[in-house]
């Protein structure tokens, strides 16, 4: 692919990105940067999550899943659905009832100061890693598409896309956010759709073709039955794990919590969830069906499978298999999509480690604002440092890496969260630190030992031991009040 279109694209992004930013955070102060002055329109809350959400990972790692599990990553998006009817009826009443900024200030005060911290550190963690994770991979395309054209190394490349981001996210934050990730969503949702179409038509497919082809190749298969102790993709470990991912990784994370909570009222927020939920469900499922398409398409040509999954995608749309169109198209979804996870993901760390870790929330405005400056920088650059480890070492799914590390981080935020809202318990709070690194432990020793002993193979249901071990520990420690 030329390089030269790649620049043209990434300069028009970035243009359109600064201007929206210049536009939307005039006069914004630093509850216009963390909440948006609870005054975002609800739809375009809804529009923005499906940018978040989605991100650079699902552009190019769910295709490349049908190599290996078909659709049955289905399973986990209805799973999706009844985690989000969790969040809009349980987890959104309770955080507008406390007018939170940072949801982890719940735990501040059902607990104590010690569950607070650990809350907001294993979203840190959970946060940096996942978000730096997703920006690798479209990082690692953009270096072979564009960037070594130029000899510009991988390091440079991906200061530079953070350092984009930096750039229209530092003032205005979520006043910013919740326009540019609604624009940026429709573009990849557009470059979705447009590819789909244009593979179709280079396989000479109509859609009712498609569907028949798809089903005869046998890609098109999403409920697994068979084998639950031994088979990771069985319909139940699917089902159970997305909604548990979901009502952890959405309802308590403050990266896509901070952008509802930024709606004007509880019942905005609510249908703002419940209609970005549902919009999971094709949107995902052409996801898949473009994969299955690209597969049909690699055997019609006789090209050979890549062995990451990753690279089927980026392959096809960029090797000058397709008319040089497809190409743009996937560079515009790709960056579209990257952007739109990562630089809310920035924003929404910035705003925890400001008000949660520094305890700056209720500090002078100024003080805030200059805390709040240096942290975004601060940030910026632990996620370059972090893609980074993830080139020197990642080696298999980044979708598949990002679902495991969450089953580990997101588990002792579970557990802390059900703990408190099921129970009246108070807990001997300087003893939380020790469960929330104890509970993962567990976890990962279960995993390691459950099929050498027992035959059983974990998938994404080790969030749910993780989380029932955190609770376990605290019933332990609890105290009447």
């Amino acid at each position: 692919m030329n390089p030269v279109w790649i620049a043209i694209i990434l300069l028009s992004y970035f243009g359109l990105l600064l201007l929206i930013s210049r536009l939307t955070s005039k006069g914004a102060d630093n509850e216009g940067f963390f909440i948006g002055n609870r005054k975002s329109p609800w739809y375009i809350v809804a529009i923005g999550m499906i940018g978040a959400s989605i991100s650079g990972v699902t552009f190019i790692s769910v295709p490349g899943w049908v190599i290996s599990s078909q659709y049955a990553y289905m399973q986990m998006v209805l799973g999706y659905l009844v985690g989000y009817q969790v969040i809009i009826w349980f987890l959104l009443p309770l955080y507008y009832k406390m007018r939170l900024t940072s949801i982890y200030g719940y735990l501040n005060q059902r607990f104590g100061y010690w569950s607070y911290k650990s809350g907001a550190s294993y979203f840190l963690l959970s946060r940096t890693i996942g978000s730096a994770a997703r920006l690798f991979l479209a990082s690692a395309v953009l270096q072979i598409a564009f960037f070594d054209a130029l000899h510009i190394p991988f390091a440079v490349n991906v200061l530079i896309i953070m350092g984009l981001i930096w750039l229209y996210t530092y003032k205005g934050g979520i006043r910013t956010i919740i326009w540019t990730d609604s624009i940026l969503a429709l573009m990849f949702l557009t470059a979705l759709i447009l590819t789909v179409i244009l593979v179709m038509k280079d396989l000479n497919l109509g859609w009712t073709d498609m569907v028949g082809q798809i089903r005869e190749s046998g890609l098109g298969k999403i409920f697994f039955w068979d084998d639950f102790g031994g088979d990771r993709k069985h319909f139940i470990k699917y089902f159970i794990g997305g909604m548990f991912i979901t009502i952890t990784m959405t309802g308590l994370d403050q990266d896509l919590m901070q952008k509802n909570l930024s709606c004007k009222t509880l019942k905005d927020s609510q249908k703002n969830m419940a209609w970005f939920s549902l919009s999971l469900v094709p949107i995902n499922l052409l996801f898949l069906t473009l994969g299955a398409l690209l597969i049909l398409f690699a055997r019609a040509r006789n090209i050979e499978i890549p062995a990451a999954s990753d690279s089927l995608f980026p392959m096809i749309a960029t090797g000058g298999y397709l008319a040089p169109v497809v190409g743009v198209i996937f560079i515009v979804g790709l960056v579209a999509a990257a952007f739109a996870s990562s630089d809310s993901a920035l924003t929404a760390l910035t705003t925890s480690v400001t008000i949660d870790i520094l305890n700056k929330g209720n500090a002078p405005e100024e003080v805030t604002r200059k805390v709040r400056n240096r942290v975004h920088i601060v940030l910026t650059l632990i996620f370059l440092l972090v893609i980074l480890l993830f080139r020197a070492l990642n080696n298999r799914s980044i979708i598949d890496t990002i679902f495991t590390i969450a089953g580990y981080t997101y588990g002792p935020l579970l557990g802390l969260y059900v703990f408190g809202m099921f129970t009246r318990y108070a807990i001997r709070d300087r003893l939380v630190p020790v469960v929330v690194v104890l509970a993962p432990v567990l976890t990962f020793l279960i995993q390691h030992f459950s099929q050498q002993c027992i035959n059983y193979v974990f998938s994404f249901e080790l969030l749910l031991i993780n989380g029932l071990l955190t609770f376990l520990f605290l019933w332990f420690i609890r105290r009447r009040s």
